[in-house]
């Protein structure tokens, strides 16, 4: 692959050790692992490869160790067509994650290495960031990263749309992941901001709060004047609050709308936010810079409060059928599966 990706993600590239549990087991409490298997996963890479299967050209920018686990995830994104171009091999352990998944599809995540936290930012990956379409970053990139980032994106004279997703509760990021006071500069610089309930209420408090705040930087934005990709103000910046099975909440276009999920057979919903933010990226974000997904009747009118619910459900759509499938990039669809999946549900 030549030349700078149009999207470039900035996150993990992890190994996930998931194991099918009995249960999630309480404090103090046991279950049984009836399986366990080793596949690829972190949330930058699951939106980087979600991405790709969507037909974008998406780049990664990330650190794995000079060890086994970073092997495989090397090895694994040799598979995509993912840009790995800018994922960078150091001394620490890699990054990688034990998931427990229980029948019903609930799970725990936990995760260790040093490899991620120890991601800077290179001159290189400076220059693809500046001339890239979208800059996606998670909660769980390093501070200084978000920094440098945040830093890029407010300097540059025709800067990339920013997307952030809060990805984990304050508690957990402090420390190896985006800051307090840097969530507080990406909330309002951000073009998209996506939360999940816990992520939500450990740094807004609670839904309304968030709402609230969501609302609030979406009005700064627009009296400040900023602008989106295709020219339209009175949409930006967009926001999404996840509340999983239960749906997701949407502030944009100066109001506040709640959609629901759609219903299928779970089987494993690690790796559904990840899918469903790349959803929103290819929808609301590219799309409104070039115009693909036209053709499947979202996202032709940015400005428009259609467009929302489309972008909406297509990324909906996404999050759906990639938990019909075992692990976090095991059912990840193409555009076509998508379509597919949509007109059946006409």
């Amino acid at each position: 692959m030549t030349g700078d990706p149009e999207t470039v993600v900035v996150g993990a590239a992890a190994i996930d050790e998931w194991y099918a549990v009995s249960n999630i087991p309480e404090p103090d409490g046991g279950a049984f692992a009836g399986e366990v298997t080793s596949v690829f996963g972190g949330v930058g890479a699951n939106v980087a490869v979600a991405l790709d299967r969507l037909g974008r050209d998406v780049g990664l920018v990330s650190r794995v160790g000079d060890d086994e686990y970073g092997r495989r995830a090397r090895e694994y994104l040799a598979e995509t067509g993912v840009d790995a171009s800018r994922v960078r091999v150091g001394d620490d352990p890699s990054t990688r994650s034990l998931i427990l998944s229980a029948p019903d599809g609930e799970r725990a995540i936990v995760t260790t290495g040093e490899s991620f936290r120890e991601l800077r930012l290179s001159t290189a990956d400076r220059e693809a960031i500046a001339a890239a379409d979208v800059a996606f970053l998670t909660g769980y990139t390093p501070d200084a990263v978000s920094r440098d980032v945040l830093g890029l994106v407010e300097s540059a004279r025709d800067p990339p749309a920013l997307v952030f997703d809060l990805s984990g509760p304050v508690e957990e990021l402090v420390g190896r992941g985006t800051e307090p006071e840097t969530i507080h500069r990406l909330l309002h610089a951000a073009d998209l901001f996506v939360a999940g309930d816990v992520a939500a209420a450990a740094y807004f408090g609670d839904e309304a709060a968030a709402v609230e705040r969501g609302a609030a930087a979406q009005r700064a934005r627009v009296d400040a004047g900023g602008a989106v990709p295709g020219g339209a103000e009175a949409d930006w910046p967009r926001a999404v609050l996840t509340h999983g099975a239960d749906g997701m909440t949407v502030i944009a276009d100066g109001a506040v709308r709640r959609f629901e999920a759609f219903d299928v057979d779970v089987a494993d919903a690690t790796g559904a936010g990840d899918a469903f933010v790349a959803g929103l990226i290819d929808q609301w974000v590219a799309g409104g810079r070039d115009g693909a997904g036209a053709d499947d009747g979202a996202g032709a009118d940015a400005a428009g409060s259609e467009s929302v619910a489309d972008g909406v459900r297509f990324a909906a759509a996404v999050a759906a059928i990639n938990c019909t499938e075992r692990f976090a990039q095991g059912g990840l669809p193409t555009r076509e599966t998508v379509a597919r999946f949509l007109a059946e549900r006409d």
